[in-house]
């Protein structure tokens, strides 16, 4: 197998968990009334699954074993926008976190915020996914041998073993400092 399969499974999870994102936001916009569990879950998926774990391995792994090579100009553009978008999802969840939140604190007005920021979301990662599954990483893989492929997808196995603790260790970390 090569690398790019796993990679490319995930990208089948995310995009399904942000269609079902976007029919919840359907509703807030019908209903005019957040839940913040349907953000809350979005918010730790994409935060979680596609931004630490998903975009972890791209950044973390392949990026990083790419940077090594001669790659095309245009493969080395492909791949800094793809860390800038990278960059725009992160800073994008973090501005649906704070709205959300400044809507539970009472700022009504923060709902179409919310639902924009959810919006841009669920258009962005379709677009960001095709960008990813067409354009770059079968290209990639023309500059890993055989072994470097194999050992690059056991890093992967890897890095996702250690997801599980990171997330429950800043859960605690967390947990640990609420005033009960």
């Amino acid at each position: 197998m090569k690398p790019v399969g796993p990679l490319m499974w995930e990208h089948r999870l995310i995009e399904k968990m942000l269609a079902s994102m976007m029919t919840h936001v359907d509703k807030i916009e019908k209903s005019k009334i957040v839940n913040p569990v349907v953000i809350d879950v979005a918010v730790d998926f994409v935060r979680m699954y596609a931004d630490r774990t998903h975009h972890g391995k791209e950044e973390e792994i392949l990026f990083r074993d790419l940077a090594e090579k001669n790659l095309t100009p245009e493969l080395k553009k492909t791949m800094q926008e793809l860390l800038d978008e990278h960059v725009w999802g992160r800073k994008t969840t973090a501005m649906l976190v704070a709205a959300k939140d400044k809507y539970l604190q009472g700022e009504e007005g923060k709902l179409t915020e919310i639902i924009g920021l959810a919006r841009e979301l669920g258009n962005f990662y379709p677009r960001h996914i095709e960008k990813e599954d067409k354009h770059f990483f079968y290209p990639c893989q023309e500059y890993f041998s055989k072994d470097e492929q194999e050992k690059m997808l056991a890093e992967f196995w890897e890095f996702d073993r250690k997801m599980i603790h990171e997330k429950y260790n800043r859960v605690f970390d967390e947990y640990s400092k609420l005033s009960l």
